[in-house]
């Protein structure tokens, strides 16, 4: 193969690992993608695609617009490598080599790639299946969404491929702390003043008694049990006043 020829293989192949960490797809479906991977699902939303696979059923795969230029990429290189006749351009990946070849050209390139970065450990393609799933956590991306993504059929599985670390965990419990104060709703009752009311009827009264079981509600976590179940029987008390008065109140 030629120089030319040299550097578009090994540019197809790099564009083919950019595509799998986007996606999350597994080796073999990348391999296997066909030309027409891309898939419009409204005016401005594409998919990617998945034919059947390991676990032999279909899958879209949401895609961004850079995703998508890497995949315009392949198809631009791919039309600008020889390709067997008898081999029909159906594949994103050209089939000048065969799906075995391609496997062992695609494990090569990472690990090169990862030598060259400084990577140390042991990479392999599928550990970029591995950090889309993780990442996709980080982000936001639910559980059941990720397993639709992935195309398992048990989220048990999905969540094989999910790496939780400690700054995760920190970072999910801060963030569903700030949104405590949205999801419940603080009642917003009068309080007892310091100076007499103008006016005493029965309403004042039973307001004023509200906003005092409010305030013995607020302060029952801060105390022991034993003073909590104190606090519960004037609480009844209170409640009890409060039920003493309808028969104050005029018919």
């Amino acid at each position: 193969m030629s120089g030319l020829a040299e550097k578009f293989k090994s540019t197809l192949e790099a564009n083919g690992l950019r595509l799998m960490r986007a996606t999350g797809i597994r080796i073999s479906e990348c391999i296997n993608l066909p030309l027409d991977c891309l898939q419009q699902i409204s005016e401005q939303q594409v998919a990617l695609r998945v034919p059947l696979g390991k676990l032999h059923s279909e899958r879209l795969v949401p895609v961004d617009e850079e995703t998508q230029q890497v995949v315009a990429r392949i198809v631009e290189l791919g039309a600008l490598t020889p390709v067997p006749e008898h081999e029909p351009q159906a594949f994103l990946l050209p089939r000048y080599w065969q799906p075995e070849t391609w496997y062992k050209a695609l494990h090569n390139t990472l690990r090169d790639m990862a030598r060259a970065a400084g990577c140390t450990g042991r990479v392999n393609p599928h550990r970029l299946r591995h950090s889309f799933a993780t990442e996709m956590v980080r982000l936001g991306v639910s559980l059941p969404a990720l397993m639709r993504m992935m195309g398992h059929s048990d989220i048990r599985m999905t969540l094989r491929y999910v790496e939780v670390v400690q700054l995760d965990l920190q970072r999910e419990f801060h963030r569903a702390r700030q949104k405590t104060a949205s999801l419940y709703s603080i009642p917003q009752l009068p309080l007892p003043t310091t100076t007499a009311p103008t006016r005493v009827d029965v309403t004042t009264i039973r307001q004023n008694i509200a906003a005092t079981h409010h305030l013995l509600q607020l302060l029952q976590p801060q105390l022991d049990d034993k003073a909590r179940r104190k606090l519960r029987r004037l609480t009844q008390r209170l409640l009890n006043i409060d039920h003493e008065l309808d028969y104050l109140t005029p018919k």
